[in-house]
């Protein structure tokens, strides 16, 4: 292990859910050690998502995070120590990435923490603190399907479910940035926000599978069909692919389904599970190469995330839980842990 630097008070302020549904505690804690790969980052913004919801509610057997625990997965801060086997950060580096908070691991709402630098990029200076921190999670979610597992290229016809979310609004435009012609599905009220990202929006609660696939795909297809949803959106993403060669990709596929839909197509699914590397150890430097491209892409003005306007700081935990959770929230919420 890395001691710290004297410089720096040795305990810290971290958020901790104590039991399943209780209010989050600010606790003390003594500042983390580092590993051998690590750097020590001062937080200064830690974004929050569905899952932390459903760690804190002890609903998410599948992150593996036991309360009590500190939560919270996605963050941006500054370097402010490294261990001596890491070159690709310095002292004083902004940086963002997907680093905790599940598997057992200490989360990101605490003022420092001991990350594998491998997760990390560099901070694009066109977002705020509060914007990087939001994206980590969503990001590579939604790149690992869309370009990893799909392979998403130029003049694809592209559908995602659940434009307007955390995941399907930056699905919309990494597939844009890709040359993509993008439809999503959202409720009439999500309009707005659909076509503001350069999506084509879709009501699916007024208009039928059947007649938003002969609209946009002339009845072929889609060549890529994003799940965001889960549950019977799969079953309707298998009969929204284009034959032969559409590809289903979901983030939420944990139920049974018939493929038969998908097989009398000839086309093909995959599932993204994001939080494998965090998990297993295997994979992380891919996590840390997607970051760089949401990096370049925030840098080159074709990505942003939707961020609440609601603003909270590290005493404010719960009600940035409780804005998350409201059926009013519009866009991610960040946690401000340092200015």
């Amino acid at each position: 292990m890395t001691t710290v630097p004297t410089t720096l008070a040795a305990t810290m302020n971290v958020a901790v859910a104590p039991s399943a549904g209780a209010d989050l505690m600010l606790q003390m804690r003594p500042l983390p050690e580092l590993a051998p790969g690590d750097v020590l980052v001062q937080v200064r913004a830690a974004g929050i998502n569905p899952l932390d919801g459903k760690i804190r509610a002890a609903q998410a057997g599948h992150a593996q995070q036991p309360l009590p625990s500190t939560l919270g997965i996605d963050m941006a801060g500054v370097v402010v120590a490294v261990a001596p086997d890491v070159t690709s950060f310095a002292v004083g580096d902004d940086v963002f990435g997907m680093v905790g908070g599940v598997g057992g691991n200490q989360g990101t709402i605490a003022e420092y923490i001991a990350a594998d630098a491998r997760l990390l990029a560099i901070k694009p200076a066109a977002l705020s603190w509060q914007e990087a921190a939001v994206l980590p999670l969503v990001f590579i979610t939604a790149w690992e399907g869309l370009v990893d597992r799909a392979k998403v290229k130029a003049g694809d016809k592209v559908l995602v479910h659940g434009g307007a979310g955390g995941v399907g609004h930056v699905a919309i435009q990494i597939a844009k940035a890709f040359g993509a012609e993008v439809w999503a599905t959202g409720t009439a009220a999500q309009r707005g926000v659909i076509e503001q990202l350069g999506a084509n929006a879709i009501d699916y609660e007024a208009e039928t599978l059947e007649d938003y696939v002969a609209r946009a795909t002339d009845g072929e297809g889609f060549d890529v069909v994003y799940d965001t949803v889960g549950g019977k959106t799969i079953d309707v993403s298998f009969a929204a692919a284009r034959v032969y060669t559409g590809h289903v990709v979901t983030s939420l596929g944990w139920g049974t389904h018939s493929l038969a839909p998908l097989s009398f197509r000839g086309a093909t699914y995959s599932g993204v599970f994001t939080l494998l590397p965090l998990l297993t150890g295997k994979g992380r430097r891919h996590h840390g190469e997607i970051m760089m491209a949401a990096a370049k892409l925030a840098a080159d003005g074709r990505l942003r995330p939707l961020l609440a306007p609601q603003s909270f700081s590290l005493a404010e935990a719960n009600e940035a839980f409780e804005q998350m959770a409201s059926r009013d929230n519009v866009g991610k919420v960040a946690i401000t842990v340092s200015a």
